[in-house]
């Protein structure tokens, strides 16, 4: 068995071994940056919270890291996480998850060049050169892309220097985080509000700038925010 405690312990241990706090912890994973904070572990009557099972999921899926691993942290066995998690990276792991990847290489380009021509094909797939690598835990033969956010246009949610897997292939709904190009080659990131036959919302993720909308003739491509490396 085990206590509140141990699971949140596990939380602050997995954010102290990514070195963020657990606000960006959270905020990595697609949930709201106070998810995790202290205040939150507690009712009002001063009964212990539970984290969610979504969120648990969310947060190991966007840090890479299985169930073993995090068991681990919650047992404060440090030594058996960076073990572990080697042997995975390693792919020696015969117990691995059924949703964990082996890091391999990714392209990645700055956000600023990716308005360039020459970078994307028609379905906003990774072209020509130009492009660096990193790394990041695919799903095997998935088609992703990292970008490095320059600018302060996308905070606080995504800071200068950030890095943002996106993937042109996810089905994408209202609500999702999203890359887009337009034909004039102008490339943001910002949330799906709505999109028609026709044209397409977007909502702007700093408050200090505007939401957009096109018509889907002034679009290149669109592609899903499904992983950010901050």
């Amino acid at each position: 068995m085990f206590s509140h405690s141990q699971v949140w312990a596990a939380i602050d241990a997995l954010a102290q071994e990514k070195d963020m706090s657990v606000s960006r912890l959270a905020r990595n994973a697609g949930l709201d940056p106070t998810t995790f904070n202290k205040s939150k572990r507690n009712s009002a009557d001063g009964r212990q919270r539970w984290p969610s099972t979504e969120s648990l999921h969310k947060v190991m899926r966007a840090t890479g890291v299985g169930i073993e691993q995090f068991v681990a942290l919650m047992q404060n066995d440090r030594r058996s996480f960076v073990d572990s998690f080697t042997r995975l990276q390693s792919g020696f792991g015969e117990d691995a998850p059924a949703d964990f990847h082996v890091p391999s290489s990714v392209p990645l380009l700055g956000l600023a060049q990716a308005g360039s021509g020459g970078f994307f094909d028609d379905a906003g797939l990774p072209m020509g050169e130009g492009w660096d690598a990193v790394e990041f835990p695919r799903p095997d033969g998935e088609a992703v892309y990292a970008l490095e956010i320059s600018g302060d246009s996308m905070m606080p949610l995504y800071r200068d220097g950030d890095r943002i897997i996106v993937s042109p292939a996810a089905s994408i709904r209202r609500g999702d985080r999203v890359v887009v190009r337009t034909t004039e080659g102008e490339v943001m990131a910002k949330v799906l509000a709505r999109r028609t036959a026709k044209s397409i919302e977007l909502e702007s993720i700093n408050p200090e700038h505007t939401n957009r909308e096109f018509q889907l003739t002034e679009i290149d491509w669109v592609a899903r925010i499904v992983w950010a490396s901050q």
